[in-house]
């Protein structure tokens, strides 16, 4: 494992410019569930166990029409807890490791927990690719006008957490005034509003093509829903893979690039020790 530190320390050193690609593996060190498995998601959310209600069902637009105050209880204690979460330190040496380079860093995220923003990225220098649960848009699908996407900041839910319920008001969508949504992109989602990622990936796309060494930092991105780690290993450039589980590299990054089997914040302080003994 030393030795894929030093060679870590070395792809840094080499690289003009940082794109971190994240899953939800990422949070683990913060506290924050990944949903692994539907034992996993179920003893996170006990009541959607006893209903035997999948991740699936829920995190779907489907159930804002059929049980809206059930469907805001899920997604409301998600905005509340990511709220009061406080990013771990491995963040802080990713922005550490981006400030040292020429082109800095930028965020590659399936995740849509604002973890990135909170720990002090730049906004303009993240990509969330599913959206994001701190901001809404309509349900009932009004014109899909940018400005059809708004923050979160204004909704507090007040949640039964026995119940997974939304026991106060439930947003409201300023135009129609029908009940709003997550401006995530959500299983069986035809109605999810993508301008606003879709103009973070065009911005992501304008600095890749002016970084000449690219090094990709992907930490905790699995294969179940594999659009993060695809991206990685689809650019040119290094990529270190940090995965408890699953840290193999494809062909064509295995013989250049760094896999290691571990969790994301005890590898990224062993990379940081490692660059302080430069």
């Amino acid at each position: 494992m030393a030795t894929d530190y030093a060679r870590c320390a070395e792809l840094i050193a080499q690289a003009d410019g940082l794109l971190v690609t994240a899953g939800a593996g990422i949070g683990v060190d913060s506290g924050l569930p990944d949903f692994r498995g539907t034992q996993g998601f179920w003893g996170a959310y006990p009541a959607l166990g006893r209903a035997r209600i999948a991740f699936e069902q829920i995190a779907n637009p489907a159930a804002f029409a059929r049980q809206p105050r059930l469907a805001w209880g899920f997604y409301g204690h998600r905005l509340k807890l990511y709220r009061r979460t406080v990013p771990h330190p491995g963040f802080a040496i990713l922005r550490r490791i981006g400030a040292m380079l020429p082109q800095g860093a930028f965020v590659f995220t399936s995740n849509v927990d604002g973890q990135f923003q909170k720990a002090g990225f730049a906004d303009h220098r993240i990509s969330e690719c599913h959206g994001s649960i701190h901001h809404l848009q309509c349900s009932a699908g009004c014109t899909g006008d940018p400005g059809d996407i708004w923050p979160a900041d204004d909704f507090d839910p007040e949640i039964d957490e026995s119940e997974c319920l939304l026991t106060g008001e439930w947003p409201l969508c300023p135009r129609c005034r029908k009940i709003a949504r997550p401006n995530i992109l959500m299983f069986g989602d035809w109605g999810w509003l993508a301008q606003r990622s879709d103009a973070q990936e065009a911005r992501l796309q304008a600095w890749l093509r002016g970084v000449e060494r690219l090094l990709v930092i992907e930490v905790g991105a699995g294969t179940r829903i594999p659009t993060v780690r695809l991206l990685g290993e689809r650019l040119k450039g290094h990529l270190i893979r940090i995965n408890p589980g699953e840290p193999q590299l494809p062909d064509g990054k295995g013989s250049t690039g760094v896999a290691i089997a571990g969790g994301g914040l005890e590898t990224l302080r062993a990379i940081a020790a490692r660059l302080d003994q430069k």
